[in-house]
């Protein structure tokens, strides 16, 4: 089912507990990396199992929706119950010989299980334990919101990320992607990858957790400096940026465009370009400065600009010359040359239809261990427990015997 890995992580054995995005997109990047990730799956499965979307033809088995394909992909899927006393004990058995185990469940609830990191530490001190929960893990501090449930938007409002998103003067507008899922996942496939570092060079495992609503906090950087330096408390600020000018996304005759020119020689270009050369000395726009100052203006002259002109027409005038792009819908990027080139959709397999679907690819590029999608997501328990067992035991004993004889060869 999955290609064989390629990724500067293979060899790597990884047990996935997680479910819906954040802690799956987490095991996905180390799987896109080359790591052996297999889902530890409930009978009931993963929750977004069932979310979709799923193809209305050609599909009669829907075993696979996009939500699941897109964030699963390369992984494999067994079935333990952990709740009773064998699939708790498979499990360890699992950990016995596994180098990383993710989880988001809420906290307390692998302790309940006697499966938190402190009982697995006793059976692999080497684990590398990953926790991705909303306000995160007692052992790294403990929150005052410990026991609350959440969700991407609820990160994304406490995070600072909702308050400075919109309009001028607008409500509060979360982010079209889950960033308050797929940032803190992400935050925490790095945090993976340094303590599997660590345990690599010492044999030391460690426990790291991630909080949601910390890491949509440290995305949201410069509200921080700004109310520090300056007391105050950012607001929605539309396309634009407080501190840069022009940077904006204005209309066109029949689109939207991104146009960022805050340098003087960028301005100086684009000056020239819209036929007001002279702007690029005038004392209100000759500098970012002065251009923050009258930014009001800045955007009248320039809107006028590109409101008379189609997008295409724009990009061929200013691309290249000047940090801009189109706003692109779905079906543009799927058009566009760039993604295409860069290996940024790739089509796999869809259980019970004769037609592949897309997903994402991955953006990690490496020279000589490349990254990849490997795979379609895994049918729920596709694997077995006792196999995944005896293939991670036997890659175990390979490297063993391998280490042996590196050590004989320097006697």
């Amino acid at each position: 089912m999955t290609a064989p890995a390629t990724g500067p992580l293979r060899g790597i054995k990884v047990l996935d507990l997680t479910s819906m995005l954040a802690g799956p997109f987490t095991t996905m990047l180390l799987a896109d990396l080359g790591a052996d990730v297999v889902k530890v799956e409930p009978l009931t499965g993963d929750r977004t199992r069932g979310v979709g979307p799923f193809r209305e033809e050609d599909d009669p088995a829907q075993a696979l929706g996009g939500y699941f394909q897109s964030v699963n992909r390369g992984k494999r899927s067994i079935v333990l119950d952990l709740k009773s006393s064998e699939g708790a004990e498979r499990f360890r058995d699992l950990v016995r010989v596994a180098d990383v185990v993710v989880e988001n469940f809420s906290s307390g609830v692998m302790e309940r299980m006697g499966l938190g990191y402190e009982a697995l530490a006793e059976v692999n001190p080497r684990i590398v334990y990953g926790a991705l929960r909303g306000f995160g893990d007692a052992r790294s501090g403990e929150s005052i919101y410990d026991s609350w449930p959440a969700f991407d938007v609820v990160a994304q409002a406490m995070g600072g990320f909702a308050g400075i998103t919109g309009l001028v003067d607008g409500a509060p507008l979360k982010a079209g992607p889950g960033i308050g899922d797929i940032f803190p996942g992400t935050l925490l496939a790095l945090g993976v990858v340094a303590a599997v570092r660590h345990a690599e060079h010492t044999g030391e495992g460690q426990f790291l957790d991630i909080a949601m609503y910390d890491a949509v906090l440290a995305l949201c950087e410069r509200i921080v400096y700004q109310h520090s330096y300056l007391g105050e408390n950012p607001k929605p600020m539309g396309n634009g940026h407080p501190l840069l000018a022009p940077f904006d996304i204005m209309p066109t005759q029949d689109g939207w465009i991104a146009v960022a020119a805050p340098s003087d020689k960028h301005w100086r270009i684009l000056t020239q370009t819209m036929g007001c050369p002279e702007l690029a000395d005038d004392p209100q726009f000759a500098d970012n400065t002065a251009r923050v100052v009258n930014v009001v203006a800045v955007r009248k002259i320039l809107g006028e600009w590109l409101a008379e002109r189609p997008t295409a027409d724009v990009v061929a005038a200013l691309g290249g010359r000047v940090p801009i792009g189109p706003v692109n819908t779905a079906a543009d990027i799927f058009a566009d040359e760039h993604v295409r080139t860069r290996k940024m959709l790739v089509e796999v397999e869809q259980p019970g239809s004769t037609t592949p679907v897309t997903i994402a690819g991955s953006p990690l590029k490496f020279s000589s261990t490349p990254a990849s999608v490997r795979g379609r997501g895994p049918k729920l328990g596709e694997q077995k427990p006792d196999a995944v067992l005896a293939e991670w035991t036997a890659t175990d004993q390979d490297r063993s015997v391998s280490a042996t004889k590196g050590d004989e060869s320097h006697d």
